[in-house]
């Protein structure tokens, strides 16, 4: 089962750690179980040997799942 290192950036604070899952969604829905992100904060996310895919938390409602959108892809 895959290791998914995390580090969640919001204003003042930086939180990271290990989540195992089957897939990155997985991990993802793990993370939102957790933490509580609001609109701006930043994801990165991935697994060891491979660059992480960056996340910026679209928005969120307190006692539910943040929506993500991915950062840094490049337009066709």
């Amino acid at each position: 089962m895959p290791r998914f290192l995390f580090s969640l950036n919001t204003d003042d604070v930086v939180e990271a750690g290990v989540v195992q899952s089957e897939s990155l969604d997985q991990a993802m829905d793990a993370i939102n179980e957790r933490l509580q992100a609001k609109q701006g904060d930043t994801l990165e996310i991935g697994v060891t040997g491979f660059p992480p895919a960056h996340f910026e938390c679209v928005w969120s409602l307190p006692g539910s799942a943040a929506s993500w959108r991915q950062r840094g892809l490049l337009a066709a």
